[in-house]
Formats: C-alpha cells, structure tokens, sequence
C-alpha cells in the first residue's frame, strides 16, 4: 500500500508489469493505523509489512525491511502445502 493517487499506482504497476492492483492510502489512515507513518502530512511512509492470517489477525511484523531478503524471511513464515 503507498500513499500513491490510483493513477500513479496504476502507472507504477504497468512500468513494472505487476500483475495484481496496489493498494492506495491517499489519506493515510491506514499507514497511520499501522505505524507507517506518524502524521498525515508526512510524505512517504516507512517500508513495514505485516502477514496477516486467514483468520485476520497479524501472525507477524516486519518492522525493518531488508529489500534483498524479505521475499525469503516472508515465504520462510507461510506453512507449507
């Protein structure tokens, strides 16, 4: 989720060949939720991902994100099928 317009998501998505919608928090409501950002003048939010179980709970935070690693720390977190 980013503090993006649609339009700019939708534009971001297409350079990069996403293949799923991003989700915008123009308002920042969420990212002040959250813990993405303090204000909701702040720009840009900090980079935190929480897994969230089917169940709609958080099972967990990363409140640091290592861009390089994370897709590994994530997928290390998903039970096995």
């Amino acid at each position: 989720m980013s503090f993006d317009s649609p339009e700019e998501n939708a534009a971001f998505a297409t350079k990069f060949q996403f293949p799923y919608p991003l989700l915008c928090d123009v308002s920042r409501s969420i990212g002040l939720a959250y813990g993405a950002c303090a204000r909701a003048d702040e720009e840009w939010p900090r980079r935190i991902t929480y897994l969230i179980g089917p169940d709609g709970r958080i099972v967990h935070a990363f409140e640091q994100v290592k861009v390089k690693e994370h897709a590994t720390e994530i997928l290390a977190l998903l039970p096995s099928t």
